[in-house]
């Protein structure tokens, strides 16, 4: 066989394994959402090591263990943490736990770096320096998925927040309770906030103060405007402020904040724009508007 049958027949082989994969896990997913999200609940979202029954249905189970071992001696030390921590901020996607992602690691190194050796059959430089940039690939491909939704999910908050304050002020000067104006919020609104705002909510159904809800809250979230209006709702109530007054000073200071990044980002506009302008569209009007006498100027001076 050729080299170029070895790619063609390992990209199917490649392209299979993930849509097999993608179905397994939405599927599982979909069966067991209500019972994780329960269990969720009960044991302030933290994740436990898997059942037996879990195990036997998880479809990176079935994985040799030594590509775990190999993605965790390949990483730095703590590297569960750091990933339960990314995955946190991404939201705790579903049916993902450290365990797995250390095991796409694996997986990923493997996959991408047969593929890049396939691809340098032709000499053997070229399968080493295939096979090592595309096995580092699929080594970081994870981390790199896992940390641009943690960062969009971030921003997401963020771009909530100000909207998400005037709505929770206004309940509360209307007479609701905090917890209560909260509860209107995270019912009338969408998104990862909306998500964040509920998990306190439940936290304090199950037995704990408000406070630790909150900075547990901002553990959770990289945003620096929440862990400000959290600090300041903490504050105010150990030093018996009403917080009313607390929210309406905390709304208006976000909605300048709002304000000052997007004045921020429209100043960025000009900068951005000038390369493609000095390499895109200034070239081609220099043709257009100079071409024809550049032309003319050839055939007067050269004759052709």
């Amino acid at each position: 066989m050729t080299p170029t049958v070895f790619l063609i027949v390992g990209v199917a082989a490649l392209g299979a394994g993930i849509v097999l994969a993608v179905i397994g896990i939405t599927a599982r997913a979909a069966d067991g959402g209500v019972a994780r999200a329960l269990a969720a609940i009960d044991s302030h979202y933290t994740r436990h090591a898997p059942t037996a029954a879990e195990t036997a249905t998880d479809p990176f189970a079935a994985l040799p263990g030594w590509l775990r071992g190999l993605a965790v001696r390949l990483s730095p030390s703590g590297i569960s943490a750091t990933l339960q921590r990314r995955l946190d901020l991404a939201g705790n996607p579903s049916a993902w736990t450290p365990d797995r992602v250390l095991a796409a690691k694996g997986l990923g190194l493997f996959i991408l770096g047969g593929l890049g050796g396939l691809y340098g059959l032709r000499t053997i430089g070229l399968l080493i320096v295939g096979a090592a940039v595309a096995a580092t690939a699929g080594f970081f491909l994870p981390d790199m998925l896992l940390y641009n939704a943690g960062i969009k999910r971030q921003e997401k908050i963020q771009k909530a927040l100000p909207d998400a304050l005037d709505m929770l002020t206004v309940c509360v000067e209307a007479g609701l309770g905090f917890d209560a104006a909260l509860a209107q919020v995270a019912r009338n609104t969408t998104g990862p906030l909306a998500a964040e705002l509920s998990r306190v909510l439940q936290e304090v159904q199950i037995g704990k103060s408000r406070s630790q809800a909150l900075r547990a809250l901002t553990e959770r979230t990289t945003v620096p405007e929440l862990r400000s209006f959290v600090s300041a709702l903490v504050q105010a109530g150990e030093l018996g402020i009403t917080i009313a007054d607390v929210l309406r000073e905390q709304a208006k200071e976000m909605r300048l904040r709002r304000r000052q990044r997007a004045e921020e980002k429209a100043q960025k506009v000009p900068v951005k724009i000038l390369f493609p302008l000095v390499f895109c569209l200034f070239p081609s009007m220099f043709i257009v508007i100079i071409g024809p006498g550049v032309i003319s100027i050839v055939h007067v001076f050269f004759g052709k």
